[in-house]
């Protein structure tokens, strides 16, 4: 997954996004959760791509435990996959795992594995935005410039256009 150079100004505003879009689709809060921790167990993701397509994700696990939120990441990215995201766009599962009691991790390691996070939800949004079945509330793409770069948003932006139009 490639991103670009930005400044965490930037990247303030993807995660804000990201954090709304989730929220309008699923209609549940993060609460006080930071944005890795409201989502590193994966119930929301999955509860994300259920709205955008019913059904994808069969059995979400709500323990409380690692290997639950692991498993709920994986059955995600796998739903991403059936709905037509490329390997690429997607996040790895261990991007969501709590660093902070890692004396060797930097913050750029989890600021980077954070960003992954953020493309893949960019795309997510791209695919159901395109998808004529989804009527739910649309990501703002403008606010992924910083972190993608404005030349790949307003690429992107055509194609969706085109693909809904001869669809």
């Amino acid at each position: 997954m490639e991103w670009r150079e930005q400044s965490s100004v930037s990247c303030e505003e993807a995660y804000s996004e990201a954090q709304r879009w989730i929220e309008a689709v699923t209609k549940k809060k993060f609460g006080s959760k930071d944005f890795r921790s409201a989502l590193e167990n994966g119930v929301l993701l999955c509860e994300l791509i259920n709205k955008i397509k019913p059904g994808v994700v069969k059995r979400v696990n709500r323990l409380p435990t690692p290997i639950a939120g692991l498993d709920n990441l994986n059955v995600f990215l796998k739903a991403c996959g059936k709905l037509g995201l490329k390997e690429a766009q997607l996040f790895h599962p261990g991007d969501l795992q709590d660093l902070s009691s890692r004396v060797t991790v930097k913050d750029q390691e989890t600021s980077r594995r954070l960003k992954n996070v953020l493309i893949t939800i960019y795309w997510l949004g791209r695919r159901a935005q395109c998808d004529c079945f989804y009527d739910g509330p649309y990501l703002n793409f403008k606010a992924f410039e910083g972190l993608l770069g404005t030349a790949l948003y307003k690429v992107n932006s055509q194609k969706c256009v085109l693909s809904i139009s001869f669809s």
